[in-house]
């Protein structure tokens, strides 16, 4: 299946020397390498991860909030200060 014909292809590198210039073109092209090369590999783990069935982790049950003890009504405080 052709997608781009040579024409097509030739337009498209004439494009990219003309907006990033020469020297700034491999630079361009090795960042674009290597973030295709970082999308491909998540993509793989996470298609592996659906594969193996993987769940997502519950979530922690919530905290109980802290019960305060309130002294008994007639009993002496022994923390004020003297």
């Amino acid at each position: 299946m052709r997608i781009l014909s040579p024409a097509a292809l030739l337009l498209v590198v004439v494009f990219a020397v003309l907006l990033f210039g020469g020297k700034r073109l491999p630079d361009a092209a090795r960042a674009l390498g290597r973030s295709l090369r970082i999308l491909k590999a998540e993509g793989k783990a996470l298609r592996g991860e659906f594969a193996a069935g993987a769940q997502v982790p519950a979530a922690p049950p919530a905290a109980e909030p802290e019960r305060v003890v309130k002294p008994a009504p007639g009993a002496s405080r022994t923390d004020r200060a003297a």
